[in-house]
């Protein structure tokens, strides 16, 4: 799952690579971006979508709509990815709702709550920062944004890791912006908690975010690697305490850039959670970051220059491989860390991977004018066999997150059709043994729902 990788652009003015997963009915306009160009669509993007249909639209939303709310189900803890409540169903994170008026403040992130028949829209709740956010100087935050998932304290229920926007005046260096919410049998419960991010681990002045979760150590807990700042990272080592503080922190560790992307996995089978380290923001190069009893400090395979990497086994070995989006194709490279060279014939610049149709070997989501699902082979990716996928409504679609909600052994793909600032759908499509998914969606619903909660929600 990739939550709010775009970064912190309103403070910092840096461009994210993996956030919004624009597809829309056209081609954009223009033709082949420059850079610069597609800095500045990306930077649009952090904040809302570029293009869609009726975003004047002045109706209000409609909460009256929504499925009537269900408690949340109590779980006994579990090691589902994104099971907040540990009853062994994966949870949906939204970090984009619509809102009540057009131009309103943002309401907050939305959970909705996952079963043995897959995610259940009744089943929701608002995180807002106004009344789960840890107080900075005598400042409640004013917005969240949702980062990353993973159970920091080793509890069996999963944690969220928010971005807030705490007081700073410029001088030195920034405070801590993350915030932890922990999970809980009734779900993120209670208030979040400020992340410690101790002065030793730190390097430079920017901001520590854009949290990557994984083992990186190999000791079974959750440990952090964090932006930091000339080609640097900041390691924090878990399990966490319940108060946000690691078990330890390292000294900064070079690195062969300074952007740490998620999710985390371990991509050559050695025990060691490996990530992708971008040299800069934008568009550029990368590289494979190995764990190991140290952390993530070796280097391993080089990668192209593009915009976004997916990590995947897509049938051509063993280990695991890595698709590179650009505006003008996806660049493959099979059996990391050696990297085995491949190319695609997908202008989708934005990608995800899962294995839709359970037999073992993931499949590749392009979002880009369209939205296609590339089957993964023994031979390795190829365009025969693509499936399409027609969003439900007209508007601007991105991928939500791809994950297993049913517990059928396949994942399922949630998108989001985002048609003005008071009107959306979101719809899953069930992985499927034949077809990758299902050709309609088995779940619609509006983030307007989540402006029917009650304000002791959370």
């Amino acid at each position: 799952m990739r939550i709010g990788l775009l970064g912190w652009i309103g403070r910092r003015m840096r461009i994210g690579l993996l956030g919004w997963r624009d597809v829309t009915g056209t081609t954009p306009p223009g033709g082949p971006l420059v850079t610069a160009a597609l800095a500045a669509a990306l930077l649009l993007a952090a904040c809302g979508p570029t293009r869609h249909t009726g975003s004047a639209d002045p109706t209000p939303a409609r909460p009256a709509d929504a499925p009537p709310r269900l408690p949340v189900p109590q779980g006994k803890g579990s090691r589902t990815p994104d099971d907040f409540n540990g009853d062994g169903h994966r949870d949906l994170v939204l970090g984009d709702l619509v809102k009540e008026q057009a131009h309103a403040d943002d309401p907050g992130i939305g959970i909705v709550y996952g079963s043995g028949r897959g995610l259940v829209p009744g089943t929701r709740q608002l995180i807002s920062p106004g009344r789960q956010g840890a107080v900075t100087d005598g400042r409640l935050p004013a917005l969240f944004d949702a980062e990353a998932t993973c159970d920091l304290d080793k509890d069996g229920f999963m944690d969220l890791l928010v971005s807030t926007d705490p007081p700073y005046d410029g001088q030195g260096r920034p405070p801590v912006p993350l915030q932890i919410l922990f999970g809980s049998p009734t779900g993120l419960a209670g208030k979040a908690v400020h992340l410690t991010v101790p002065a030793a681990a730190r390097f430079g002045n920017d901001w520590p975010d854009q949290p990557v979760c994984g083992d990186f150590d190999g000791d079974g807990a959750k440990d952090l690697v964090l932006h930091a700042s000339g080609g640097h990272l900041t390691y924090l080592r878990g399990p966490f305490t319940r108060e946000g503080t690691p078990s330890g922190a390292d000294a900064p560790i070079p690195s062969p850039g300074e952007v740490p992307t998620g999710p985390a996995a371990d991509v050559d089978r050695d025990g060691y959670d490996d990530l992708i380290v971008r040299t800069a923001q934008g568009t550029g190069p990368s590289a494979v970051v190995l764990g190991g009893p140290a952390g993530p400090t070796r280097t391993g395979a080089a990668l192209p220059s593009g915009i976004d990497v997916a990590l995947g086994s897509f049938g051509h070995g063993k280990a695991l491989d890595a698709a590179v989006g650009a505006i003008g194709g996806t660049s493959l490279r099979y059996d990391l860390p050696t990297a085995v060279r491949g190319s695609l014939d997908a202008a989708g610049s934005v990608l995800d991977a899962a294995d839709f149709d359970g037999d073992g070997r993931s499949e590749l989501v392009s979002s880009g004018s369209r939205l296609r699902i590339f089957p993964g082979r023994t031979t390795g990716l190829s365009p025969k066999g693509t499936v399409t996928v027609e969003p439900p409504a007209a508007g601007t679609t991105r991928v939500v997150a791809v994950g297993d909600f049913d517990g059928d052994g396949r994942a399922d793909l949630a998108v989001r059709t985002y048609q003005s600032e008071t009107k959306d759908v979101v719809a899953v499509f069930t992985g499927a043994k034949k077809g990758l998914v299902s050709p309609a969606p088995t779940v619609t619903f509006s983030t307007s729902a989540f402006l029917t909660s009650p304000v002791g929600d959370g």
